[in-house]
């Protein structure tokens, strides 16, 4: 979609790498550098959704502490596992971002927020962090350089990064120019992508990874690209683009650097599992594989195939799968370059995980590996096969787009309003009222922990009677809003109860949601987490203040777009999936801000303009030794913009509402002030950001 960028620069233009204004704490690097393979059963996650082995499942705990400290908050929210080493809590109670890690300083998100809405940058507002992006590719590097140390590995590591994962320009520019160092490479999986890696990728040496669909003009672009100095390697999926391949290289004299993409039958995991395997959408089988070097070998171009690549989907998260599918490939590698082909590259995909929920398990959202078990994995198998046949080693090439971008980006959006469920004690009920309501008053008197339960099924039957006795005429409306008061009432005073239980019975496992308020947020789930909406994604959410007050309240997220699947109401917990998230009670005429974190991965492109709310502003941040600068600010799309989109004209639009105020007028159906008025505040709103005013 178009874009208005523009480039704001405030403070030194100075990079810094060691220190900003504000130091921080140093925080371990464990998690990406430890070369111990964490355990499945390292952590109480079960992957079993509301499965324990007891009867019911974990109840979510009580927080109802004389005092609240960050330290609770840390836990609450897990920002500790998920958010090592970038996001923290400070002292304030507010979220901190170190963009470099334990590296450099910290910012306060809320008063960056706060500072960039002073700019006129409204919310919902998605802030880049380019120095995680360059943080996340030197850990990458770091995690293969040691290694290929460590095994005495004689080859090299080049990494790609999928354009596919976020193609925002801005991004590509930053990760080529942070990657130059690493001869960090770009993966083109259309080919429109193509034409973005050719123009934005120069870095001498890199590589450049041809994959996707291709037609004649895709395949002429890539083998011409050679002479403008680019390793561009061609990697064939179906068996269709061979002779298209050799067709191509022969006719324009350039001999073309070939790879072949293998169905491996190693079988990937989670809900991108079915990327390999004979089914796989993409790449060759082995029948197939032998049939492409008989075609190379019988056009004299057997020495062009150079590369293996496979790919067994995406955020894997058990070592396992990765250790099976390396295995596999490694042989596969070998006989290829027996055969004789010029093998050079060992391209193992994409793949690594995120870890979500910072549980550290094989848990859908989670990992129960690191980068350095990762590259280890990697690393050791491919030496072993090679030496095995006495063989050199590849150069090993990884596309690893979400481990890269999903740190580098959060999304902090405003709370418009609440809608609660009504709490409090009840009135006591008079000798005088209905039936059904002394039945739901003695109900609600009698409860206590050892009847919670029965007390439940009561007030739920009471309930359900009262309103079939107010559909027949029996019970007027106040006395049915009476009877449902109560009915609230119950349900509160049991949940207090089934708060302090360390399980929850199956028939109340829902209580927890039906009593949570749904807090109204300023942004379009579809546009902006389309991943939560179309395949139960998790993202960790949180309020990035108030972190020092207890969160008395439990709620669901509900987006602007008039359609009931715009709601999140999944968030990550240490044993499973929770259907609530612990927020705070909002304040009279002050704002109350969350933020969704580890998004940066696909989120954007994917997106859709349900309802016409458009992209939101973005901006680029990195740190300075005075605080941090404004790289590029992208505003977010303008009402006219998206009506444009499904091919309104913003013109003929005002036009039209004028004609019909003239008519009204002549009518005498509208006063000439209120005419201009509306008149006004139409014109004014196409030029507007679709999202509400916060």
């Amino acid at each position: 979609m178009g874009k208005h960028s523009m480039d704001v620069k405030t403070g030194s233009q100075e990079s810094l790498k060691h220190e900003t204004a504000t130091p921080i704490k140093s925080q371990s690097q464990a998690v990406e550098e430890s070369s111990r393979t964490l355990s499945p059963s390292s952590s109480a996650r079960t992957t079993d959704k509301g499965i324990d082995g007891n009867g019911g499942t974990p109840a979510i705990a009580p927080t109802t502490r004389s005092s609240w400290s960050i330290e609770d908050s840390e836990e609450l929210y897990r920002i500790n596992g998920w958010g090592e080493p970038y996001f923290s809590i400070n002292a304030a109670g507010h979220v901190t971002v170190s963009p470099q890690g334990d590296r450099g300083g910290s910012l306060d998100l809320f008063e960056l927020v706060n500072a960039l809405k002073s700019r006129n940058l409204n919310l919902p507002l998605l802030i880049r962090f380019s120095d995680i992006l360059e943080d996340r590719i030197e850990r990458l590097n770091a995690a293969f350089a040691k290694a290929i140390a460590r095994y005495n590995y004689e080859g090299v590591y080049r990494g790609v990064f999928p354009v596919k994962c976020n193609q925002q320009r801005h991004l590509v520019e930053a990760l080529v120019k942070f990657g130059k160092p690493y001869q960090f490479g770009l993966e083109a999986g259309s080919k429109p992508e193509l034409m973005i890696a050719l123009a934005t990728l120069q870095t001498p040496g890199a590589l450049l990874i041809c994959n996707g669909y291709k037609d004649r003009e895709y395949i002429e672009m890539a083998i011409l690209a050679q002479q403008l100095g680019k390793i561009a390697i061609i990697v064939l999926e179906q068996i269709e683009e061979v002779p298209l391949v050799i067709e191509a290289g022969q006719r324009l004299g350039i001999r073309p650097i070939v790879g072949v993409r293998a169905k491996l039958s190693s079988k990937g995991i989670g809900r991108w599992g079915t990327s390999a395997g004979d089914r796989a959408k993409f790449g060759l089988t082995i029948p197939e594989i032998l049939q492409t070097v008989d075609l190379l070998r019988e056009a004299g171009m057997l020495d062009c195939l150079q590369l293996l690549h496979y790919h067994i989907g995406s955020q894997i998260s058990a070592i396992s799968v990765v250790k099976d599918a390396i295995r596999e490939a490694s042989q596969i590698y070998v006989d290829l370059a027996e055969l004789g082909a010029g093998m050079r590259y060992l391209d193992v995909g994409g793949g690594l995980g995120v870890d979500y929920d910072g549980s550290r398990t094989n848990f859908y959202a989670s990992k129960n590996y690191n980068i350095q078990n990762y590259a280890n994995d990697i690393v050791a198998e491919v030496k072993e096969a090679c030496a095995e046949r006495k063989l050199p080693v590849p150069t090993l090439i990884s596309e690893s787009g979400r481990a890269i971008a999903s740190h580098q980006s959060v999304l902090v959006f405003n709370v418009l309003g609440t809608s609660d469920v009504p709490t409090g004690t009840p009135e006591p009920v008079k000798d005088d009222e209905h039936l059904i309501i002394r039945n739901l008053w003695e109900t609600y008197a009698s409860i206590t922990e050892d009847n919670y339960q029965e007390a439940y099924h009561d007030a739920t039957q009471f309930k359900e009677e009262a309103v079939s006795l107010f559909n027949f005429g029996y019970v007027s409306l106040p006395e049915r809003a009476r009877a449902e008061r109560l009915y609230w009432a119950c349900c509160e005073k049991i949940l207090t109860i089934v708060r302090q239980q360390e399980y929850v019975p199956d028939d109340l496992e829902d209580l927890e949601k039906i009593m949570a308020s749904i807090y109204y947020i300023n942004l379009s789930v579809f546009q902006s987490a389309p991943d939560s909406w179309a395949i139960d994604q998790l993202f960790p959410i949180m309020p990035i203040h108030r972190l020092d007050e207890e969160p008395t309240k439990r709620g669901t997220l509900a987006d602007l777009t008039c359609d009931s699947d715009g709601k999140i109401d999944q968030f990550i917990d240490l044993r499973d999936v929770k259907s609530v998230l612990e927020l705070h009670p909002l304040k009279p005429d002050e704002p109350y801000y969350l933020g969704m974190f580890l998004s940066g991965a696909y989120q954007e492109i994917m997106g859709n303009l349900h309802n016409l709310f458009g992209d939101t502003n973005a901006v680029h941040i990195t740190l300075t030794p005075k605080g941090y600068q404004i790289d590029h600010v992208v505003k977010g799309d303008t009402m006219t913009e998206v009506l444009g989109y499904v091919q309104y004209d913003s013109e003929d639009l005002v036009e039209s509402i004028r004609q019909q105020t003239e008519a009204a007028l002549q009518d005498k159906r509208i006063s000439l002030q209120d005419s201009q008025l509306l008149l006004q505040n139409y014109e004014r709103s196409l030029s507007r950001y679709t999202y509400l005013s916060s």
